[in-house]
């Protein structure tokens, strides 16, 4: 059997690519022998045995051998033939040739790479890809020639840099454990501009290696630059089926006007076989399923489904989970969420100054109110506005007769309000008889309305903080302002409806209807709908807010920044439900669901084929398919082994020391002379 059939023997990082050169280490035992066979004498007659009494005893012993004395030439030449075995025997350090003073690792670390994958080794067992890809990155550190550096960049939707340049490899693969998968789209265009932003700067030779599964939702990001690109991938390709859209609506059904929710999924098949899978839906993570549907899934085929549910009157605004059974390779993309959307009618709160009448508002205001089929009026007094919690942030709030401090609310409208201050305007003196001159057309609130043949009892005089804040004018003031705040889009007309022929115009109640569309708009505006992973969220919130605090899947606090009535989240890394909360006047919480929904992240049948068509300079391969790149070591064993030959040579010559009494001493015979 020739030594390229031989199978190698593993110590660690080293190989002995011949093992059957071990065989010459068989010498040392001849070698051995020789130094403690006795030496055959010839005999020889003497004048006197004095000198010679130890070779005597030596002779008068019966055994043929002595015993074993450890002198230097026996060292030097057993140490030169164990050289030589082992230099036969072809010893190489393992691994695979990486070219680089300087090197950029790139791990991909996006939704994809929680595909289960069978364990090299271990069929039965099974692994995450990024724990393949972990694998293939240390065994690239392991790889760095004596002197070079590397860097370790994470890359998810935007590229992150998990360690700096550093020598110690150690400490290099200690990072890349640390690694962990991100529930979002990966994308390496970020992650290799920040490594060649960090390469040009040094010298020497560098390159950039890429581990990756190649399931990423922009793969033309892999082009050639001015620094060599290498590709490992990861993984093979797997079947897999996933929910790609969510959304959620609510709508009234047949002549009973019951409220029902209709959550809409499109699940997309990408395997080569049918699926026959449940998908069921789920309030906040409850036991009880709310909806639920058996479907076939083609392969390739994009199914879209439709589940439905009445809601009760606590269900707005909760959380929904939509889940595919039985689970696949990625069972991150078997989960969507969304949030019971508000009910399709406005809550419209009705406040006035008093009730002596046994009505809280003009009767004007209230009749134009529920004229609109889609709102629900409430009633109140004025002194109601401070209880903490009666009005919904998502309220249409009219306030006839007072003006309050705060209101609680999406819209506001604030009728005849008292002389003084009033969020930020001044209501100065009453106006008798005031001639409508001009509106503000532009506005949305007055679209389409047309104030010719209005008249106008009495008015209040409206100083907004700005002349361009005037909804309607007259030639010494204005009637109607526009009092808005960053959080609140407020309304202040200076007149009591029923002091004016308004209400019996067809302009009054198109006036109200904007009002409500408007209010409606700003609502779902506010309720956010599903966000992305790795992407900032947005929250709209009140004004009074300083911060916003959340919580999500891993339960990890969430910290956001709030100006103007809009709080800004930093992305977050899992799909789920997050819980934002906050405080101040009008203290709320909500629940925003973030999702993945990628089709290029549940495609998992890619390869390393699909990159490898992008650009030609770009070399890819699997990562368990490198070649081999053995760094043979025998040759300076063979050196080792010819300098202890020649130091056993330079011992066996070397001229006797005679010591300086050996020339003092004199013989008797030359003493007497």
């Amino acid at each position: 059997m020739s030594a390229l059939d031989q199978r190698p023997l593993h110590f660690g990082s080293v190989e002995l690519l011949n093992p059957s050169g071990l065989w010459l280490a068989a010498l040392l035992v001849p070698l051995v022998v020789l130094y403690i066979l006795k030496v055959r004498r010839e005999r020889a007659r003497v004048a006197s045995t004095w000198l010679w009494s130890a070779a005597k005893r030596d002779l008068m012993a019966r055994a043929p051998w002595k015993r074993l004395v450890p002198e230097v030439p026996l060292l030097l030449e057993s140490a030169a033939i164990l050289a030589l075995a082992i230099a036969l025997a072809k010893p190489a350090t393992r691994g695979r040739e990486v070219l680089g003073d300087h090197l950029a690792i790139v791990v991909d670390v996006s939704a994809s790479m929680a595909t289960l994958e069978p364990k090299p080794g271990a069929p039965n067992e099974r692994v995450t890809r990024l724990a393949l890809a972990k694998e293939a990155a240390k065994s690239v550190i392991l790889e760095l020639s004596p002197g070079s550096d590397a860097m370790i960049i994470e890359a998810g939707r935007e590229a992150m840099l998990a360690s700096p340049f550093e020598r110690d490899a150690v400490r290099l693969s200690a990072v890349v454990d640390r690694l962990d998968t991100r529930d979002e789209e990966g994308s390496l265009e970020s992650s290799i501009a920040l490594a060649v932003d960090r390469l040009k700067q040094l010298g020497g030779t560098r390159k950039i290696v890429i581990v990756t599964d190649a399931a990423l939702a922009h793969p033309a990001s892999i082009a050639s630059t001015s620094i060599p690109i290498q590709v490992l991938t990861v993984g093979s390709p797997a079947d897999n089926t996933a929910i790609v859209r969510i959304d959620v609506r609510s709508s009234h059904e047949g002549a009973s006007a019951r409220e029902e929710v209709q959550a809409f999924a499109l699940v997309e098949n990408f395997g080569r076989v049918p699926r026959d899978v449940f998908v069921t839906l789920r309030e906040d993570d409850a036991s009880d399923v709310l909806a639920s549907r058996r479907v076939l899934v083609k392969p390739g085929e994009r199914l879209p489904v439709v589940l439905t549910f009445h809601p009760s009157a606590g269900d707005h605004l909760h959380g929904l989970t939509m889940e595919l059974s039985p689970h696949d390779a990625l069972s991150l993309d078997d989960f969507a969420y969304a949030r019971v959307p508000p009910s399709e009618k406005l809550p419209v709160y009705l406040f006035g100054a008093s009730s002596d009448s046994g009505r809280n508002g003009s009767p004007w205001l209230e009749r134009a109110l529920v004229s609109d089929p889609l709102t629900e009026l409430h009633e109140g007094t004025v002194a109601e506005l401070d209880q903490r919690g009666l009005v919904p942030s998502d309220a249409f709030v009219v306030v006839d007769g007072a003006c309050p401090g705060h209101v609680s609310g999406t819209d506001l409208l604030v009728v005849n309000p008292p002389a003084g201050p009033c969020f930020g305007a001044t209501v100065g003196a009453s106006l008798d008889r005031p001639i409508i001159t001009s509106w503000e057309q532009g506005d949305r609130r007055l679209r389409f309305v047309n104030l010719d043949g209005v008249h106008v009892a009495r008015s209040s005089a409206i100083e907004p903080a700005s002349s361009t804040q005037a909804l309607i004018r007259t030639n010494h003031a204005a009637l109607a302002a526009d009092v808005s705040t960053s959080t609140q889009t407020a309304t202040l007309l200076g007149f009591d409806v029923g002091d004016s022929d308004w209400p019996l115009k067809a302009s009054f109640v198109l006036f109200v209807r904007n009002l409500l569309d408007e209010a409606r708009i700003h609502r779902a505006h506010g309720a956010s709908g599903p966000a992305r992973v790795g992407e900032p969220l947005q929250l709209f919130v009140a004004g009074s807010a300083s911060s916003v605090q959340g919580t999500g899947p891993s339960d990890v606090a969430i910290e956001g920044r709030v100006q103007s009535g809009i709080a800004v989240i930093p992305p977050v890394r899992r799909a789920g439900l997050y819980r934002f909360t906050w405080q101040g006047s009008d203290p709320a919480s909500v629940v925003l669901p973030v999702n993945l929904t990628s089709e290029a992240e549940s495609n998992l049948a890619t390869d390393g084929r699909v990159l490898s068509a992008i650009d030609s300079s770009v070399v890819v391969q699997k990562a368990d398919e490198r070649p081999e790149a053995h760094r043979d070591g025998s040759w300076i064993l063979g050196l080792i082994a010819l300098a202890l030959l020649v130091a056993d040579v330079a011992w066996q010559t070397r001229k006797p020391r005679v010591s300086a009494s050996a020339f003092t001493r004199r013989s008797p015979s030359r003493r007497s002379a």
